[in-house]
């Protein structure tokens, strides 16, 4: 049995998918698989992609990114943090992480952005601008305060007038090749076609294109930074708490809306409600992200419909639909300052401060005490006036009439003669000491001409007076006068 064995090489032709084509033709088909192969690789995810978030202090902006992350516990930083959000492209099983910049509500953090905003990655940043619905009669203020920032700071880079141009005409574009998605479309239905174009600055619509792109209207893009920007409302949810405490109605967050979307429209932004609590609109957000960073398809509509949920993509918005607001307008004018309505509740509960205590002289609260106890009389005897002679010294005090002299003097003898214990003896005794020391000080201190001792006998005598009332008690057995007498020194 003869069995025909055909050559190697006719064996290798029967499998090789270059087999019966000309030189010509074979090398044209490797230069399109290499294309094919260089295309795919071309349009990889790219690493240098990131969001540059700004706004006021506890607008969210950590919260918000966190969110995006996919983590529940976020840490908050300070000055300028960095964080990364996975970013995954299922069609192509390719995934890259997004840089995310937060820069601190401090205005003294400002020159922090020179870090986060450069000439080399102008081109591949988008900008979050976070304001919070828990304050909203903040918000357009702190939109104009950090747009100002990032219009000085852009003007500060070394960016050539030709490229800063080019940067701005791709806004142009982007809004004017803008069409609204057909309704009940998938988010990401068909792979992004990136190529080598950046989707944050597409080139400039050349001659050859066949659509004709018309001239945005007047109050489209007016102030264009050449940077794509989003403007992020968060914390929606304290919507309801606006409404029952400070009597919130509807046409104040129409009224809210109108001034966003007029802000949103001049700067050629897109404009998003989200709340990470009721967690409205965070999968949105991502979605749109990607979408404009690396160029994903996106076909979610506009929605203006609900007040916590609004969402407005920047190229969809016209002064005609945003004036459709007006018509729910009936205590105010669309042509109102933001500033002033709605305004700032008033607190209702002020905060009471303390009022000051100022501390008396020593010497003045030394001398009314005085005063008062030389006032003061003995229970069943006329009062005795505050200064007394040395002879009504001597008449009054049962010292003076155990004196042998009956000069009036005090003696240690008959201090001792007082019926007391000895606890309230040597009580009595350190009070004594105590208001002649602070007496013999200030006569020696302030007032010379007074005679020293003069005011040691009547210090006695008032002493003496005391102990005459030692006997007289009150109801629970504590003696009636303000202090207790001592033994005179």
């Amino acid at each position: 049995m003869q069995v025909n064995m055909a050559p190697i090489g006719d064996r290798r032709g029967e499998t090789d998918p270059l087999a019966g084509l000309e030189a010509g033709e074979s090398q044209n088909l490797w230069a399109t698989i290499l294309s094919e192969v260089q295309s795919s690789s071309a349009s990889k995810l790219s690493n240098i992609k990131s969001v540059l978030v700004i706004g006021d202090t506890e607008s969210g902006k950590t919260t918000l990114i966190a969110k995006l992350q996919g983590n529940e516990d976020p840490k908050k930083g300070a000055g300028l943090e960095y964080y990364h959000i996975d970013v995954k492209d299922e069609y192509r099983d390719d995934q890259t992480r997004l840089g995310a910049w937060i820069l601190d509500g401090d205005t003294q953090h400002i020159n922090l952005l020179k870090y986060a905003l450069t000439e080399e990655n102008f081109a591949h940043t988008l900008v979050l601008l976070v304001v919070s619905m828990a304050q909203p009669w903040n918000i357009m203020d702190s939109l104009q305060k950090w747009i100002t920032i990032l219009r000085q700071h852009i003007e500060k880079l070394k960016i050539p007038k030709d490229t800063r141009h080019k940067y701005e005409q791709s806004l142009v574009r982007f809004f004017q090749e803008y069409s609204e998605p057909e309704e009940g479309g998938e988010t990401i239905s068909q792979p992004p076609s990136r190529r080598d174009i950046n989707p944050l600055h597409p080139p400039p619509a050349g001659p050859s294109e066949e659509n004709v792109l018309l001239p945005l209207p007047e109050s489209t893009l007016n102030c264009n930074l050449g940077i794509p920007i989003v403007v992020l409302v968060t914390k929606t949810d304290t919507i309801s708490v606006l409404e029952k405490e400070h009597d919130y109605k509807e046409e104040h967050f129409d009224f809210i809306q109108q001034h966003l979307r007029k802000f949103c429209l001049n700067y050629g932004a897109a404009l998003i409600y989200t709340s990470v609590k009721e967690e409205k609109n965070c999968d949105l957000l991502f979605k749109y992200l990607v979408h404009r960073i690396y160029g994903f398809s996106f076909s979610m509509p506009a929605y203006v419909v609900e007040k916590d949920s609004v969402f407005v993509p920047a190229g969809w918005d016209t002064e005609k639909k945003i004036s459709i607001l007006n018509e729910n307008l009936a205590n105010m004018k669309a042509e109102d300052l933001s500033e002033d309505i709605p305004s700032k509740p008033v607190v209702r509960k002020p905060i009471q401060k303390d009022a000051e205590i100022v501390a008396e002289d020593e010497q003045v609260f030394l001398m009314r005490q005085q005063s008062l106890l030389n006032s003061q009389p003995a229970p069943g005897s006329t009062p005795e006036t505050p200064i007394r002679s040395s002879a009504g010294v001597a008449k009054g005090s049962p010292s003076s009439r155990s004196s042998p002299g009956g000069t009036g003097s005090p003696t240690s003898g008959s201090a001792r003669k007082v019926p007391l214990d000895s606890k309230t003896a040597g009580t009595e005794g350190m009070l004594a000491n105590f208001f002649n020391s602070l007496l013999s000080k200030k006569t020696e201190a302030g007032n010379k001409s007074v005679d020293k001792a003069a005011v040691t006998r009547d210090a006695a005598a008032e002493l003496d007076r005391l102990n005459r009332t030692k006997k007289t008690v009150t109801a629970d057995g504590s003696p009636r006068g303000s202090n207790e007498p001592g033994t005179p020194t």
